[in-house]
């Protein structure tokens, strides 16, 4: 079998589409490698259950027994209804994304409406086929909904980062119709850190599809003109300078991922029985940094970023769709091997849908 690295084509020739569908696919391929392992926030557990690295979509808390442990929250099974190659809730938004997208007209590029897209969302959420992880901010968004608050006021405060605008490269072509597009389609948040977070990563991956920057100038780029996160940019590139170099005990660690992340966090009382450490859960002060520590230590390797994200475990799929996102723009559609894609439950469906988008229509010359 060739190694997965070795099927990557050369940066350099990867058309604009192949970056944007490569955008869309890592976002999901990055997240159901995360099905199986999501809310485990043990990496050695994860290890040992595996055998190693992952190298296949497992079912969720498949080989952990049915469960993983979400730290304050339980062992339980947080996708009852999910099998290998589905997607976590994460992966799922994204598709509630793409589904709404393509139910317009098939030259539509105008901002997305909360009132075409919040009764699909709605039906899709709420359906028995919905075997996800329905999130605290879901719910509550849901009883805002039915208690008819207006759409403007949607959504709770939650700090956590959940990018879900994965098939707006297909159709918004500036940097602002996405970061605008990213924004939207997290309505079911409120927070400014956790909004901003997305636009963060919308605007990475679209410098990385259209100007065709490298990840790490794009994210120093980006961090410039977005100074709330600079710092938290800063130390996920020095935590990935810090673990690549041979000369850092860090380096040298057999978790070193799981340590570089858990090394940039406080600790976060949530209120239950046992605290979390950030950089591992959910809130965008440790998604981000841990997403670019990942997003620059693999940078060349995408596959093997995927992976690595998954290991760690905690909330593994929050960071996965910026990883995915932004690993899968620099290197395309092509750089994810066709076993992977082949198992990935929802291509079938997401790829025909991607195609009635305004950029990526069969006539579409990029």
């Amino acid at each position: 079998m060739i190694p997965f690295l070795l099927l990557a084509l050369p940066v350099a020739s990867q058309t604009v589409r192949d970056k944007i569908e490569g955008a869309f696919f890592g976002a999901l391929v990055a997240d159901a490698f995360c099905l199986g392992s999501h809310y485990e926030y043990d990496a050695k557990v994860i290890k040992q259950a595996y055998g190693g690295i992952i190298q296949r979509f497992m079912a969720p808390g498949e080989s952990m027994g049915g469960t993983t442990h979400g730290v304050g929250w339980g062992r339980r099974n947080y996708h009852p209804g999910q099998k290998a190659g589905d997607q976590t809730d994460y992966g799922e938004y994204n598709l509630i994304g793409l589904e709404y997208l393509a139910s317009r007209s098939a030259s539509d590029t105008s901002p997305i409406r909360l009132d075409g897209l919040i009764p699909h969302w709605k039906e899709r959420v709420t359906a028995k086929s919905w075997g996800a992880w329905l999130c605290t901010q879901t719910k509550q968004t849901l009883a805002q909904v039915w208690q008819n608050v207006p759409y403007d006021q949607l959504g709770g405060n939650s700090n956590a980062m959940a990018l879900r605008h994965a098939a707006a490269y297909a159709v918004f072509d500036t940097e602002e119709g996405v970061a605008k597009a990213a924004r939207t389609l997290m309505f079911t948040h409120r927070n400014s850190e956790a909004l901003g977070g997305g636009e963060f990563f919308a605007r990475v991956a679209f410098r990385v599809i259209h100007q065709g920057l490298t990840p790490r100038q794009a994210i120093e780029q980006v961090a410039e003109q977005m100074p709330r996160y600079k710092e938290k940019a800063k130390q996920g590139i020095a935590k990935f300078q810090e673990a690549t170099d041979p000369t850092k005990p860090l380096s040298k660690e057999e978790f070193v991922d799981d340590l570089a992340m858990t090394s940039m966090a406080r600790l976060w009382d949530v209120g239950k029985s046992e605290p979390i450490k950030v950089g591992k859960a959910s809130p965008t002060e440790g998604t981000l940094p841990g997403s670019i520590y990942i997003i620059l230590k693999y940078e060349e390797d995408l596959i093997g970023g995927l992976k690595a994200n998954a290991m760690v475990g905690g909330d593994n799929a929050a960071r996965s769709v910026a990883i995915g996102l932004v690993l899968g723009a620099y290197h395309g559609i092509k750089a994810i091997p066709q076993e992977l894609l082949s198992t990935l439950n929802a291509r079938p469906k997401a790829e025909k849908l991607l195609r009635r988008l305004p950029l990526l229509r069969e006539s579409s010359e990029l």
